[in-house]
């Protein structure tokens, strides 16, 4: 990366904001983000990490210059890392998935990440693979729970690898070409903010529902 975005992304705290963590990767902006991406998809402590915006990010990045490689370059490791993660997510859940998921709660592990993961998967079946792709958090432990349910390999790789295409490739490419918008360039920071927020919005939908359907059973 030869420059930093000539923006402030104020309205982020550091850990979230995308431009400071990939200016702070510097000559290794590249393959740090394939490792956070990889490490988001399957290893259970990168569910704090902000895919989404750093994706999105990391194709402003081509689209301005930043990133060197050609944006189908970019996108095709992104989107290997992607699926590699998840299929070592899966390994992870099929090995040690119940000692480990049956341990206390720690400050990065929580029983409840795993609960709301396996209702997740269990309502929306194979396709929660791919749904999942685009709802933090989710999108960390569901590969794992896929292993302790010991889904079949083959479908779970096929959910996972269109999944990691629409994801990967997909927030990448939208950065790409929405970044070379100039009122999207001079919003940028109300842009991550945004997806930041619709990221979420699953998470926050299902707690509302799961609020509800407790106060109705109580009753």
């Amino acid at each position: 990366m030869s420059a930093a975005l000539p923006v402030n992304l104020a309205l982020l705290p550091s850990w979230l904001d995308p431009e400071v963590i990939l200016r702070g990767l510097g000559p290794f902006l590249l393959p740090g983000l394939c490792l956070i991406i990889f490490a988001e998809c399957g290893l259970l402590i990168g569910f704090f990490l902000p895919g989404d915006s750093l994706l999105f990010t990391a194709g402003l990045f081509v689209a301005r210059d930043f990133i060197s490689p050609s944006l189908w370059l970019v996108c095709l490791l992104l989107t290997v890392c992607a699926f590699l993660g998840n299929v070592v997510g899966y390994y992870i859940g099929e090995k040690v998935g119940p000692a480990l998921f049956n341990k206390p709660d720690s400050r990065l592990f929580k029983k409840e990440h795993v609960a709301k993961t396996h209702e997740f998967f269990e309502k929306h079946g194979p396709r929660a693979i791919v749904l999942a792709r685009f709802v933090p958090i989710v999108r960390t432990f569901i590969t794992a729970i896929a292993g302790v349910g010991q889904m079949d390999k083959r479908k779970f790789f096929t959910y996972s690898g269109i999944g990691a295409v629409l994801w990967a490739t997909g927030l990448t490419v939208l950065g790409y070409f929405l970044g070379q918008i100039e009122f999207i360039h001079k919003n940028l920071e109300a842009m991550l903010v945004l997806i930041v927020l619709i990221s979420v919005i699953p998470i926050i939908i299902e707690y509302i529902k799961a609020r509800r359907e407790k106060r109705a059973a109580q009753n």
